[in-house]
């Protein structure tokens, strides 16, 4: 029996076009697909219809599989000769846990390769007019996960987050908005910090609420993840840079690729 492998691979934010070329290539030849709750239901379309689908979701406070379980289903999977292709919401090795299960990988032996995605980081910023970086306003940007930072003994400098980043990108931090705007406000950082959090980003529902540290929260009670926040002065360029035709194409584009079509100008 020849060995298997695992491939991680990093599915995008949701609109399936941002899907790699490779990462089609390894859907469409995979045996074993471990997938995300964030990953678009389109790609699984891509793998064989013989292929066998595993769902591995995370909701907050709820876990479909252990972190362990998964990497126990990457390993025997692959132990018996299949190509496994493990598809994770936006790049693996950005807050995915695609570090700790290539750790455990290796540690077993098993061949693995990392296929990079579109972070939601990048792209959903992106998405909604919001370069990151501007020549004249922002030189600097640091992403952090809101669900760990706000965990007692994480590891997050709040003083230099505040004086020191122009261009702060929060992910799975809707819940702990109202901290993450305190926090900051506290150490330094101007309340009238505008403010972006995008939902659903880069797919049809795509909604982007705006204000400034000292109401975001207060605007967003409502708002439901999976979200994207940007704290920082290129946020105010939303307006002028926002596409008008995005919910339309992102609809087009999984609906293309739900019947079997390629969007254009996509792998």
């Amino acid at each position: 029996m020849s060995a298997g492998k695992v491939y991680l691979v990093g599915a995008g934010p949701g609109d399936p076009g941002l899907l790699t070329i490779r990462g089609v290539e390894l859907l469409r030849s995979a045996e074993v697909v471990v997938y995300d709750r964030l990953v678009n239901p389109a790609l699984l379309e891509e793998a064989p219809a013989n292929a066998q689908r595993i769902f591995a979701g995370k909701t907050a406070g709820y876990h479909s599989l252990p972190q362990e379980e998964i990497n126990t289903v990457l390993i025997e999977h692959a132990r018996a000769g299949r190509s496994v292709v493990r598809l994770k919401g936006g790049d693996p090795f950005v807050f995915g846990r695609g570090g700790e299960e290539a750790e455990a990988l290796a540690a077993a032996g098993v061949a693995f390769e990392v296929v990079p995605g579109v972070s939601s980081a990048i792209a959903v910023p992106a998405y909604a007019g919001i370069p990151l970086t501007h020549r004249r306003l922002s030189s600097s940007f640091a992403v952090i996960t809101g669900h760990e930072a706000c965990k007692e003994g994480a590891k997050i400098d709040w003083s230099r987050l505040a004086s020191g980043i122009d261009t702060i990108v929060v992910l799975m931090g809707l819940k702990n908005l109202p901290r993450i705007a305190a926090e900051l406000i506290a150490q330094g950082r101007n309340r009238q910090t505008p403010v972006a959090v995008i939902s659903s980003g880069t797919t049809a529902k795509q909604r982007v609420i705006t204000g400034d540290l000292g109401d975001i929260a207060e605007k967003c009670a409502t708002v439901e993840p999976p979200a994207v926040i940007i704290i920082g002065e290129v946020v105010s360029l939303g307006t002028e840079l926002g596409w008008s035709s995005l919910p339309e194409t992102a609809a087009e584009a999984e609906s293309e690729t739900r019947n079997g079509k390629q969007p254009a100008n996509r792998p």
